[in-house]
């Protein structure tokens, strides 16, 4: 991959295995939309937008090859080898199809208290709520980003969601999961739970401690674990992996126990990539809702 840096952006040139349409749309993250002929996002407090390229380069808007290097390589996954990946879970039909259809996606390693909070709204909610609920609470409780003339807002800090109440979270209509937001910020700022700590850990030991919080089961817990943590052999399982497994590798009646354990053993260290790899692709080809 080679960088060049222009007046307010950077060009990825000879860059593989990324597409932003399949890496934003693939169900991991809540703060990126599409705007004109690319994306734009809110990410490590800083707004950018993400351009592909006819010829397959990459325009990122409004970054330096400095903060390149420094915040959006490890962000985007770039240090991580997807051929390697691939041709170890291209042997399986259906991961093959599921691959050739989702080649662009990479597996976004963000920042961990915004993923817990944000996998703890996305409980038994659709991904339009979700998003607006996250943008909702960021305008309310974040910081201001001002980027082409137009007002963003950070997630809010740990030290900030912790100090308030549930009737501060009225206004964003989540329900049961307020004192979730709550109890997970507290612990988090109190540090009864040091999530940043848990990248040392093991994957078990990690998903132990992060079910500690209230609000945080087995799925909640996995999409933390391979959406920010880099636990890459995480595999979240809600109802709709679970239906694509059922038709793709085991019978109607498979548990969820079973599921993660026939997961485990088929992708052993690559599961959580077999998993966006599936998702996408079962979603988009309507073989699940």
């Amino acid at each position: 991959m080679k960088i060049i840096e222009e007046k307010g952006k950077i060009i990825l040139k000879d860059i593989i295995d990324f597409d932003p349409v399949h890496t934003f749309m693939c169900g991991q993250c809540f703060r990126w939309d599409e705007e004109d002929d690319g994306f734009i996002g809110i990410a490590k407090g800083k707004v950018i937008f993400v351009k592909l390229l006819k010829n397959g380069d990459v325009e990122i808007h409004n970054t330096t090859k400095k903060e390149f290097g420094e915040i959006w390589q490890d962000y985007f996954d770039f240090n991580t080898d997807y051929k390697q990946i691939k041709n170890t879970l291209c042997n399986d039909e259906h991961l093959k199809k599921a691959i050739d259809f989702g080649y662009g996606i990479r597996i976004l390693n963000q920042d961990v208290f915004e993923c817990l909070i944000s996998f703890i709204i996305s409980t038994q909610n659709s991904i339009p709520r979700i998003k607006k609920i996250i943008a909702n609470m960021s305008s309310l409780f974040g910081e201001e980003i001002l980027y082409n003339g137009k007002k963003y807002y950070s997630f809010p800090t740990p030290e900030r969601l912790a100090s308030l109440t549930e009737e501060d979270l009225a206004p964003l209509k989540v329900g049961y999961r307020a004192k979730y937001i709550l109890d997970a910020a507290q612990k988090v700022q109190s540090g009864e739970v040091d999530i940043y700590s848990l990248f040392d850990y093991d994957t078990k030991k990690a998903r132990e401690e992060l079910l500690k919080i209230k609000g945080v089961g087995p799925k909640v817990a996995d999409c933390i674990l391979l959406f920010s943590l880099k636990k890459h052999d995480a595999f979240p399982i809600d109802v709709w992996i679970g239906r694509i497994m059922r038709i793709l590798y085991l019978d109607e009646n498979a548990t969820m126990k079973e599921i993660l354990k026939y997961s485990e053993e088929k992708f052993s260290d690559f599961a959580g990539f077999a998993q966006q790899y599936l998702f996408y692709y079962a979603r988009e080809n309507k073989l699940i809702g």
